[in-house]
Order: structure tokens, then sequence, then C-alpha cells
């Protein structure tokens, strides 16, 4: 089992370089906190579609993805973006994150990132709607829109984990969901949380504090365990520097109701 923890290191950074030069702007969410901010704000209301006091701008569904629990669909929801150059209207795709590595006999993950979990991702990925076809119900994950890095959710291939079937019943998602350090914007600055929901799209836990951004995990497949890496927000500006303390939390995923704090310096 010590190949498999050496070789699966799951950045929840994990996007591209592409990726987070697009991200890194985000979007306005206020325009009232300061004069500076009032400014950068209704600069970008043309090109981001967006009211110059609200959080209200245009989004599009991209694909509905399929589940490992027969009745639930999940729904990527984007935000509906404007090229500067021509005036063309278009949204982000849905990628995924694979684990291609040879893992040993008795564990096949279907390619899958984490056994029994999906992970998702896409630009200006603002939410995902759950729906479930036995009740006939939507629910959206987050009332209001987010900027989602990643989403785990139930894998519909057969996963093995030591020869033991793997069945997973809930989302893991890592959000950029509050302008932390208030400068108007919801971006890749502000402090990045984990949350976890449950089979009908309501948040159950925050995995780790929300003083904390995290932005890296690994996996140790010996205990089903995720470790998230997080930065704590020593002097609470809201925002990380490379200097503030490096925090490690255990995630169960057998059951993430059941986390802890493993490491502080």
């Amino acid at each position: 089992m010590q190949q498999i923890s050496t070789i699966i290191v799951l950045l929840l950074l994990l996007t591209s370089c592409t990726h987070d030069k697009l991200e890194e702007k985000g979007f306005p969410v206020a325009t009232n906190t300061n004069t500076s901010t009032t400014t950068n704000a209704e600069n970008t209301t043309e090109n981001n579609g967006l009211q110059s006091d609200s959080l209200r701008f245009e989004t599009q569904p991209s694909n509905v993805l399929l589940t490992g629990l027969t009745n639930v669909r999940l729904i990527s929801i984007y935000k509906v973006n404007t090229n500067r150059n021509d005036g063309t209207k278009f949204i982000g795709s849905n990628d995924f994150h694979y684990n291609d590595s040879e893992l040993p006999k008795g564990n096949n993950w279907n390619n899958n990132l984490l056994p029994g979990l999906k992970a998702v991702y896409g630009y200006n990925l603002v939410n995902i709607a759950q729906f479930d076809i036995a009740k006939q119900q939507q629910k959206q994950f987050f009332s209001k829109p987010v900027l989602i890095k990643t989403v785990y959710y139930p894998t519909d291939t057969k996963d093995t984990l030591n020869y033991q079937p793997i069945k997973r019943d809930y989302c893991l998602v890592s959000v950029y969901d509050e302008d932390t350090n208030k400068d108007g914007f919801i971006n890749l600055k502000d402090l990045r949380h984990f949350y976890l929901f449950d089979k009908n799209g309501e948040k159950q836990d925050t995995l780790v504090g929300t003083n904390y951004s995290v932005y890296k995990s690994e996996y140790d497949p010996d205990n089903d365990l995720l470790y998230a890496f997080a930065r704590l927000d020593l002097d609470n500006n809201g925002q990380i520097d490379d200097t503030e303390p490096i925090h490690i939390f255990g995630i169960n995923l057998k059951n993430p109701s059941k986390h802890f704090q493993l490491y502080k310096p």
C-alpha cells in the first residue's frame, strides 16, 4: 500500500495553470465596500453580465452527471461569459481529474481520482444542482453563485479498495464561497473552503474550519482517509500568505462527518 500513498497526491489545486489564470479574476460580489472596489466592479459589469449591486448574472447548465445513486443526478451550472473581442457568449465545460497510476492487486478505481468518487471541475463552475428522480425534486447546493474548484461525487463505476467494493453516498466540495479578503470579488485570492453535502444536496458539515484555506490533499488507502492540507489565516485578513502555518486534517471517507486534526505546528 506504500505504492499508492506515494503516487496518489491529490491536489485540491489540481486544475491547470490555464484554468488558474482564467479564474483568477473571478466575479464581483459587491460595489459598496469601498471606493476602489466600486470602481473595479463597475468596470467589469459589462463583461461579466453582472448587475453592479448584486450577484445576478446569467448561468447555464452544462451536463447531467451520472452518480452511483440511481435516483440522484447532478447538473453542473456555469456562469455565462462574454467574449470581449466579438461579444459572443460561452460557458466552461466539465473536466475530470483522473488517476491513471498502476494500483496494487485488489484495487480497481476505474481511473477515478479516489475510490468511489469522481472529481469534476471547470472554468467558472458556479453551482451544482441535484435532482432526485424518484421525488422529482431539484435542489441547488449553494443559494448564491460561488466559485467551485472541485466536486467529488459518487461514481457510477464499480470500484474496489483492497478487494472490497466501495460505495459512497455523499459529495465533497472545494469552493471559494465568500469574499473573505473584502476586495469585492470572489476569486482565487479568497480562502478556499471544504464542505460535505449529503445525497439530497444539503450541506452537512464544514470539513476544515472556515478560517483556513485548503490547498492540497493526500489519500491514505490503508485507512480510507483523506488528509487535507490547509493554511491558517492567522492574521484574519481573509487571504493566505506563504508564511502562515500549515495544518493537516483527516477525513474518514467511510463517514466524512468523522474528521479530526492530524497536525498543527
